[in-house]
């Protein structure tokens, strides 16, 4: 990708001043969702962006299923293969795991986004399910900025306490540690403070109190942030 001005003239490669060129080639300058440009998410965006292609062969794809349906679609090939850089950096971080979870579970990750083609709009379904496989590697493996952690009582019990660490990713998600339970939850629109959801739990903060449901159909907790 051209980035001078053909004389030999331009930004250096690597320096901040390039890569918001980089970003204005293809078309993405202040869009939303694209990784700070000093983080290895970005890299991984663009890699995907500029080789358009998924990670995968389309050679051999069976037509009319999902991997058809994204080697058609270079925004979906795109995330196809920010995904599989992210995975490779998490797959780094456990290679001495046994039993080798991560891998079982990327497996079943990608049976559940095949099952998008009994979707109305399999397009959304699909993108939705890289968003959030993406963000959830990149929080439980530590591979984007965090914040905190931060503590909360609830119920006013100190013996009673929620421990939340927010991560930047896009969406924008938390791990909320329980007992010794955990929870990876992802944002949700709110009219005030920040809301979070999980599989059966919800943190909703704002000022400083929150509200913990954790459980289906479990009561809500009042929590307070622990200085």
């Amino acid at each position: 990708m051209p980035t001078g001005d053909g004389l030999g003239h331009g930004p250096d490669a690597g320096s901040g001043e390039w890569k918001s060129v980089v970003e204005f080639r293809l078309g993405i300058r202040g869009a939303t969702g694209v990784p700070e440009r000093e983080t290895q998410a970005w890299c991984e965006y663009i890699d995907g962006l500029v080789k358009q292609g998924p990670s995968f062969s389309c050679q051999r794809i069976q037509p009319g299923s999902i991997e058809a349906v994204i080697c058609q679609d270079a925004g979906l090939a795109a995330r196809d293969r920010q995904l599989a850089g992210v995975y490779r950096r998490a797959l780094a971080k456990t290679r001495h795991e046994r039993p080798p979870v991560l891998k079982a579970e990327q497996r079943g990750w990608l049976k559940g986004r095949n099952e998008c083609w009994k979707s109305e709009d399999r397009r959304t379904c699909v993108q939705q399910q890289y968003d959030m496989r993406t963000a959830e590697l990149q929080a439980r493996y530590r591979l984007v900025p965090e914040r905190g952690p931060f503590r909360f009582a609830c119920n006013g019990n100190p013996a009673n306490e929620v421990v939340i660490t927010h991560f930047e990713t896009e969406p924008p998600t938390l791990i909320a540690e329980y007992g010794d339970r955990v929870s990876l939850m992802s944002a949700q629109p709110a009219a005030s403070g920040s809301r979070y959801e999980g599989r059966n739990e919800r943190f909703w903060e704002h000022q400083g109190e929150a509200t913990l449901r954790w459980g289906h159909d479990a009561p809500e907790m009042r929590c307070e942030r622990v200085k």
